[in-house]
């Protein structure tokens, strides 16, 4: 039976990523190439079957896989940050009125199609349906130099946030479908306790994962290093830790691929320093083994059963949540202002691999059946073959037909993994202010507001002399009535001891402190000496990514 299980993944490795190497001539995304070598070692030669073997590896691929999308695509803390700006509506609107549509289908609400789905199972296939992927869009739009626009920009933004709303409901209702301790499916009827400790569970875990991965992690690896000398020894830490996560998610009730997520998105965190230390073993042991497997297993299971499935059935899957992605993204748009419906339309129906892993997870764990599953993969096939060449058409004849004007609405924080797809080993001396005048605390409010308040910045350094003595945010000044703006001192609002910054760090890592403490500026000091050296800007940053030419980033 162990000679069988290895001959299946071998025969699965190899297959797949010669066809990997195949299909990229064409530039056919790699998880199309592992899924058809599953077919074709599968379904069509009965080559390989799967076995409990083989699931036992495969189930570790999908902790990794679900793992390494948190960590690549799940910004939380600048999803926090912009939740009140009209990309975060935009994303709103466009998820929720996809789900809409999308439950049409899935469920029995309307009509019944006959997927047998009980409600909670029909909202999170909808999920999938509604599903962005930020992965593609970013490629797409950092190959065809969009990704540093101002259009690129928006769509860039808007599908980071419409991604993590739509994975949230998968998740969410995946556990309360009937495959999670606090599950309450249509068994047992609707349970408010379940929801509230579902919720509680969920929150509990990502408050965990995220003190682990920032506060302790990286102590402990900088640590372990310098008093142990083991080779991979951060690699091993970090797998490590996620297969310990994964089992804690299980123990209170949460399935293992949503702590590997959770837990990924808080490693998203960690500083650029950190992750390039301890991220590369692990990359390459995903992307080598068991991605491919994952993937491939996929092509295993699927067959032309679906063709059994009524006619209208199939027609729906098909261009129902397509027409509900459109409406959503147009009634988005417009709503908010957002002058780019068709682009960011295209944006949103990008599919990637997330889809196909979520839809495999629903058919093990016996959601759906294999039909089902056969035709939705299919289904997210297209999209992934169609929708990049969509989304470069739609982007370039936007910037063709209208240039984007100085009134054209940008993000007010940056989310801090853009700098990933834009830019690379940028450090803060490349952005730094050249500005040498800042304002000074014994200037009364009124005359700081007067003088120094420029549109789109929410925050000012104020210095005395060559020392730095704090940072004050036009949020704060609105607690303080403005008949006494003339004789209150700026020293009396500042924060002190805001967050800093030095010369020679990166900046991906500074835009990161900056979404963390909700500031559009850092003072930058001497990393010896504290003293004030000048300061840098969410919009001086934007305005680099977007005056810099673009990287041919590959992001597989």
């Amino acid at each position: 039976m162990i000679d069988d299980s290895l001959l299946s993944i071998g025969l699965l490795m190899l297959v797949a990523k010669l066809l990997e190497g195949l299909f990229r001539r064409g530039r056919i995304n790699s998880i199309v190439a592992y899924t058809v070598a599953g077919i074709l070692l599968g379904p069509l030669t009965g080559l390989v079957q799967p076995t409990v073997e083989l699931q036992f590896v495969l189930s570790i691929g999908v902790f990794i896989f679900f793992f390494l999308i948190g960590l690549d695509e799940i910004d939380i803390t600048s999803f926090v940050a912009v939740i009140r700006g009209r990309f975060f509506v935009a994303a709103t609107i466009s998820v929720l009125i996809s789900l809409a549509v999308g439950l049409t289908v899935t469920s029995d609400i309307l009509i019944d199609f006959g997927l047998g789905l009980d409600f909670p199972q029909a909202v999170a296939l909808a999920g999938i349906l509604a599903l962005s992927s930020l992965g593609v869009v970013a490629k797409v739009l950092a190959d065809d130099g969009r990704l540093r626009e101002p259009i690129g920009l928006q769509i860039f933004t808007t599908v980071i946030i419409a991604e993590l709303i739509a994975l949230l409901v998968v998740g969410f209702t995946f556990e309360t479908s009937g495959h999670g301790a606090f599950a309450f499916g249509s068994q047992d009827g609707f349970s408010l306790v379940g929801v509230l400790m579902l919720l509680g569970g969920i929150v509990g875990f990502t408050v965990a994962s995220w003190l682990l991965s920032t506060r302790v992690l990286p102590h402990v690896i900088v640590f372990l290093k310098r008093v142990l000398n083991v080779p991979q020894l951060s690699f091993g830490l970090l797998l490590g830790g996620l297969f310990l996560m994964v089992v804690g998610a299980e123990k209170i009730g949460l399935h293992g691929t949503l702590g590997a997520l959770l837990f990924g998105a808080s490693l998203s965190r960690l500083p650029r320093q950190v992750r390039q230390d301890v991220l590369p073993g692990i990359r390459s042991t995903a992307e080598g083994l068991f991605v491919p497997l994952f993937f491939a297993s996929a092509g295993l299971h699927l067959s032309l059963s679906f063709t059994a499935l009524p006619l209208w059935t199939i027609v729906a899957l098909v261009t129902v949540p397509m027409l509900g992605k459109v409406l959503g993204a147009v009634v988005g748009a417009q709503l908010t202002r957002l002058n780019i419906s068709l682009p960011l339309a295209t944006g949103l129906m990008a599919k990637g691999a997330a889809e196909i892993a979520l839809l495999l997870l629903f058919f093990n764990a016996g959601i759906i059946e294999q039909d089902l599953f056969s035709l939705l993969v299919l289904i997210m096939f297209g999209y992934i073959i169609l929708m990049p060449p969509a989304i470069s058409y739609t982007v370039r004849r936007a910037t063709r037909t209208a240039e984007p004007s100085a009134e054209t609405p940008m993000p007010d924080f940056l989310p801090p993994n853009l700098l990933r797809f834009a830019l690379d080993a940028v450090t803060v001396r490349d952005v730094m202010s050249s500005i040498n005048h800042y304002a000074r605390p014994t200037m009364s409010v009124r005359d700081f507001a007067d003088r120094w308040v420029v549109p789109q910045q929410q925050d000012y350094v104020v210095v005395d002399g060559d020392e730095l003595v704090g940072v004050v945010s036009l949020g704060k000044l609105r607690y303080l009535p403005k008949s006494e703006w003339a004789s209150t001192p700026l020293r009396n609002v500042v924060s002190r001891e805001p967050p800093t910054a030095s010369l020679d760090e990166l900046l991906e890592d500074v835009l990161q402190r900056m979404t963390e403490h909700g500031l559009t500026v850092l003072p930058i000091v001497d990393e010896d000496t504290g003293a004030f050296r000048g300061s840098v800007t969410s919009r001086e940053i934007l305005n680099l990514i977007i005056q810099s030419p673009t990287s041919a980033t590959d992001m597989g």
